[in-house]
């Protein structure tokens, strides 16, 4: 197996690194970029209990313990993903600690478990998300790379429930930073949010060409409704959500 090194920037802060990739990682891209921009902004409070959630490759991770995190907890349900975040961390001596799982897996500690791997905590301060948010047509459950980024047909197979659990993640005074595409509705993580007494908000957007992924759904994309006819771009959104 071989390995790629990608370089991304965080706009908002100087946050300039090299990341191990292996192939099947998710590769950062702009969202990345925007969320880790976002949680630079927030700011991240120093020592804060950080959760990670759909790492990749653990760009977000490695930023957020870059930025004063005392402990960040990175999920994935990629086992290369896990071992491209444990290498990212080790390299640099950060407070990363990788674990593979589902949002289901997490839900489903206790919440404090010592694990064959590490300790996982289910009470975090900042919990940062860029879960898979692409529409596809199939309802089949991805497999391989493609669970970075399929997510049912109106894209919202991850992030509907990511939202309905985010309030339960957080400690009292702990808040949400959640990407994904205007293409897979913010109205409703916006609704589901606050469903569950948090307090909401768009801190961050970016328009973006479409990249590989969706230009290769743009005619499914444009028979459900999804983008206007002729649309070829998406607006990446960050959504903070707190507790009031």
């Amino acid at each position: 197996m071989t390995a790629s090194t990608v370089r991304t920037r965080s706009p908002g802060a100087d946050l300039r690194f090299g990341l191990l990739r292996f192939p099947g990682v998710y590769r950062p891209q702009a969202d990345t970029a925007l969320l880790t921009g976002a949680a630079a902004a927030a700011p991240i409070p120093p020592g804060a209990r950080v959760l990670d959630m759909c790492t990749g490759s653990g760009a977000v991770a490695v930023a957020a313990a870059r930025l004063g995190a005392g402990e960040v907890t990175a999920v994935d349900v990629s086992r290369r993903a896990v071992l491209c975040v444990r290498l990212n961390a080790w390299a640099r001596g950060l407070p990363v600690r990788a674990r593979r799982g589902s949002l289901a897996d997490l839900l489903a500690a206790p919440p404090w478990t010592a694990t064959r791997d590490e300790p996982v905590r289910r009470s975090y301060d900042v919990v940062l998300a860029n879960p898979p948010y692409v529409p596809c047509p199939s309802t089949v459950a991805p497999t391989g790379r493609e669970r970075a980024w399929d997510a049912g047909p109106d894209g919202r197979a991850v992030l509907d429930p990511f939202c309905l659990a985010a309030p339960g993640l957080l400690s009292e005074s702990g808040f949400v930073l959640l990407v994904h595409s205007q293409v897979s509705d913010v109205d409703r993580s916006l609704a589901l949010l606050r469903r569950g007494g948090l307090e909401t908000a768009v801190v961050s957007r970016l328009r973006v060409p479409f990249g590989p992924v969706m230009w290769a759904r743009a005619a499914y994309l444009e028979s459900t409704g999804l983008i206007r006819r002729g649309q070829r771009h998406e607006d990446l959104v960050v959504i903070r959500a707190s507790r009031r």
